[in-house]
């Protein structure tokens, strides 16, 4: 509150107060994620408000954030991923000691922090725990949270347990009851000047949901998740970000055995505009024979799904990903981003999740979007990515992308399989939008 700008609230540091109006525009045709062609047109408006208190109440704080979303000239029935009216996806209450812990080699205090409620965060590098900022609904928990340290301090711990919660379109959101999540995360900084190690370990655990809206939400399931992730730099050379995560434990009748890695290194040149360069690569397992007891599937568990294609075609699982990416910023109020990505299943006998409408079917693998023979390839396609952000103001900022996919073998030949579900095209799509997001505060 003290930062808005006005004289009479300066000194109130203990309230924290926010506002936010976000719209995107989203021009689609032919998108692959549909078994229904032709040009989709939504607009996209979300509206969040959040209210947090600290110190003055010290050892208690709390927080609120509510959030509207909604979807209007939509082509397709809406989901809980477009639409969430009136609802809550943060309330709180928290027990925070500020020197609970002592101090750090580095002098700075080391507090404990506990949660209780519902929350919407992320961490790591969000490949597992995510908000979801693309998408017009966020991701949000509701259980415990027990931070021991701070990110300024040479390690911390964060531990969790939270069932999700669903996301309901004409009800309050409410917590998922057959699934929880659990965690904990270290922090190891003592090295961060060559790197920060975080080891850390996910698990799930769900009891089978007669009226479950999806194939998996009906199993009985136990997955476990150790993982390490490293990041840092090379001097002035390079930066790099590194993480394995292997996946054990029981997927209904079968056994979970997959895992994923990605690997990225980047380079920042020292010039007026800023470029940098990166390349990336990821690889996460799909299932490699139908007919076994195995699931090699890896699952992302609550992670991000854009990032790994702008259009939202690819997520984290069954996946090999490479891609380069070259940035440019010529003011501080502009930045242009450009991409370069190509697709490949990880097992060809697989399937490729958000693709003609086979994610949110209730039968599990209904075939449009997996060939359990492995004929229709591999080979997934490519996709050139472009990205314009502007700030106009210190309070707008706007947003133009647009990606062109090029389909390959698996997304051509699985179109030409399904004559009668899928509308016959040639797997290539386009994807334009404009985004603009205003902040009160």
């Amino acid at each position: 509150m003290s930062d808005i700008g006005i004289e009479a609230f300066k000194d109130i540091t203990w309230l924290d107060i926010g506002f936010e109006f976000r719209t995107r525009y989203e021009m689609r045709h032919n998108d692959i994620r549909r078994v229904e062609g032709g040009v989709d047109n939504p607009f996209f408006l979300r509206s969040r408000a959040y209210l947090g208190i600290r110190e003055i109440l010290d050892p208690f704080r709390g927080a609120v954030e509510f959030q509207d979303s909604r979807v209007y000239n939509n082509k397709f029935p809406s989901t809980d991923q477009e639409n969430n009216p009136y609802d809550l996806i943060q309330a709180y209450g928290e027990l925070y000691f500020k020197n609970a812990l002592g101090e750090d080699d580095r002098k700075q205090n080391r507090p404990l922090r506990f949660r209780v409620g519902r929350m919407a965060y992320e961490t790591l590098d969000r490949r597992f725990i995510a908000r979801n900022e693309w998408r017009n609904t966020t991701n949000t928990f509701e259980g415990f949270r027990l931070n021991l340290g701070r990110e300024a301090n040479d390690w911390e711990i964060d531990m969790w347990g939270y069932q999700p919660v669903k996301r309901l379109q004409t009800e309050f959101d409410r917590r998922n009851d057959h699934l929880w999540f659990f965690g904990a995360i270290g922090h190891w900084r003592k090295w961060s000047d060559i790197i920060t190690l975080q080891p850390y370990y996910m698990g799930q655990l769900q009891t089978p949901d007669v009226n479950g809206h999806t194939a998996t939400s009906q199993l009985p399931r136990e997955i476990h998740m150790p993982s390490l992730r490293g990041y840092g730099k090379i001097g002035n050379l390079l930066d790099y970000d590194i993480n394995f995560s292997y996946q054990f434990g029981t997927n209904g009748t079968q056994r979970q055995d997959a895992y994923g890695y990605t690997t990225e290194i980047g380079k920042n040149f020292n010039y007026s505009w800023k470029p940098r360069v990166s390349a990336f690569y990821g690889y996460a397992t799909g299932d490699r024979n139908p007919n076994d007891n195995v699931n090699n599937r890896f699952d992302r568990f609550f992670g991000f799904a854009r990032p790994w294609s702008a259009d939202h075609y690819v997520i984290y699982e069954n996946i090999k990903a490479p891609k380069i990416r070259f940035d440019l910023q010529p003011t501080q109020k502009l930045g242009f981003e450009a991409a370069y990505a190509w697709f490949w299943l990880a097992s060809s006998t697989d399937r490729l999740f958000d693709s003609f409408d086979g994610n949110i079917s209730v039968v599990k693998d209904p075939g449009f979007n997996r060939d359990k023979t492995g004929r229709s390839g591999d080979y997934v396609g490519s996709a050139v990515e472009l990205r314009l952000r502007y700030q106009l103001t210190s309070r707008i900022n706007t947003v133009i992308g647009y990606t062109h996919f090029t389909a390959g073998d698996f997304v051509k030949n699985r179109i030409a399989a399904q004559p009668d579900h899928i509308a016959q095209r040639s797997g290539n799509t386009d994807f334009f939008y404009v985004e603009v997001l205003m902040s009160a505060f």
